[in-house]
């Protein structure tokens, strides 16, 4: 399967369904992005299970900063819609593959899980903070 150009239009619709998205932000200037291309390339004809999608983060600057991309090349996976890993530079082939069998193993339920359980306490921690805050003005 061939990559899929990722943009700031397309991104939340193509990484939100059911599945594994592996995203690689990059660009043309960046000489270890171009040197990654061709594995990424050969993975995504290995797996067309899998959606394979590039943004070039020239082209699409607000969504490298909504990700706090700060250095090229950077490999995320998002599975059913989550961000399960993401990390600044290139990878050999050997360990996108290893990702890959790490992401497709993955007990979502329990991420999930997991997920909830560090929403609530940031949201239980931040309120404590609230109220000793607003035990303090009294």
């Amino acid at each position: 399967m061939a990559t899929v150009a990722l943009t700031a239009a397309n991104f939340d619709e193509v990484t939100g369904k059911d599945g594994i998205v592996l995203v690689d932000f990059w660009a043309s200037w960046c000489g270890p992005c171009v040197r990654f291309a061709p594995t990424y390339e050969r993975s995504s004809e290995k797996h067309p299970e899998i959606t394979f999608g590039k943004v070039d983060t020239e082209a699409e600057q607000a969504l490298a900063a909504k990700f706090d991309i700060r250095s090229i090349p950077t490999i995320m996976a998002v599975r059913d819609g989550i961000v399960v890993f993401a990390q600044p530079g290139a990878l050999p082939e050997s360990a996108l593959e290893s990702l890959i069998e790490k992401v497709e193993q993955l007990d979502m339920d329990e991420v999930r899980e997991q997920m909830d359980a560090h929403r609530k306490a940031a949201h239980g921690e931040s309120a404590k903070a609230e109220e000793a805050a607003a035990a303090g003005r009294s």
